[in-house]
């Protein structure tokens, strides 16, 4: 459901957007007599991203084109309309089945949707850890600063830490392909191990650059974590029992659910 509510925001900025439409008359059905989009021309128009276009194709949706775009050894599909003035992120899915759909279906890394992970195994290290660091209740959370739900997320999870006296919460940071910023971001903070900086970050605040190799090995292994076990989307909880919940909750359902309840 959170990826469909993804889709659902990036959609309903393109579509209330001036530059779309078919634009051009007696276009026909035929869109790629009309509308182009090269391998080369494309890579143009990703390069403030960060990250190298793979692959261009239509999308399964009239009016625009889909990149399978690879960044720091991660594979996303992005959209840019025919326009070539607006990118959108996100999954397309078909309403009627409530699948989603993808011209890069084939390309891209069929992952294994997880129902629990070994907590032993979670690399909490690199974790920025809210609420009481001894807690008996352990929450790990994998988690996006550029992410517009992780932000919503991170709100619950600071009144959770004042509501839940017991719990330790594992801010896993885990920066997506679709979010060119978010690495350094998440990098940055994990040199500092700052709430206050974590907070700005969650905040869409500036915060400093990062300096250390050290932090991009942690980020690197958070990423590799989440890979190996299926975790594509932020944000993502990981119960104390090794369960895992994709979205988020508000602090109240979540302390009831760490209370077994």
């Amino acid at each position: 459901m959170l990826k469909v509510l993804l889709v659902a925001v990036s959609l309903s900025v393109f579509i209330t957007t001036p530059s779309f439409g078919m634009s051009k008359e007696n276009c026909g059905t035929d869109c790629k007599k009309c509308h182009t989009l090269s391998s080369k021309e494309a890579a143009e128009l990703m390069k403030p991203t960060g990250a190298s276009v793979l692959s261009v194709k239509e999308s399964p949706s009239r009016g625009l084109f889909e990149l399978l775009v690879q960044k720091d050894n991660q594979k996303a599909v992005i959209f840019i309309d025919y326009g070539k003035k607006h990118l959108i992120q996100g999954m397309m899915v078909n309403l009627a089945k409530l699948e989603a759909v993808s011209s890069h279906k084939q390309e891209l890394p069929q992952q294994k949707q997880p129902t629990f992970v070994d907590v032993k195994s979670i690399p909490v290290k690199n974790a920025v850890i809210m609420g009481n660091p001894k807690g008996s209740k352990k929450l790990y959370v994998f988690t996006d600063p550029d992410c517009p739900y992780c932000r919503k997320g991170h709100v619950e999870l600071k009144k959770l830490a004042k509501i839940a006296p017991d719990v330790a919460i594992h801010v896993m940071l885990y920066p997506l392909p679709m979010h060119p910023g978010a690495y350094d971001k998440s990098r940055s903070v994990l040199e500092s191990m700052s709430h206050d900086l974590l907070d700005k970050a969650f905040e869409g605040k500036e915060i400093p650059k990062p300096t250390k190799e050290s932090s991009k090995k942690a980020i690197d292994e958070n990423i590799k974590f989440a890979n190996a076990n299926g975790i594509s989307g932020t944000p993502t909880m990981v119960m104390p029992n090794g369960k895992v919940e994709v979205g988020m909750r508000d602090a109240e359902t979540l302390k009831k659910m760490l209370e077994g309840k």
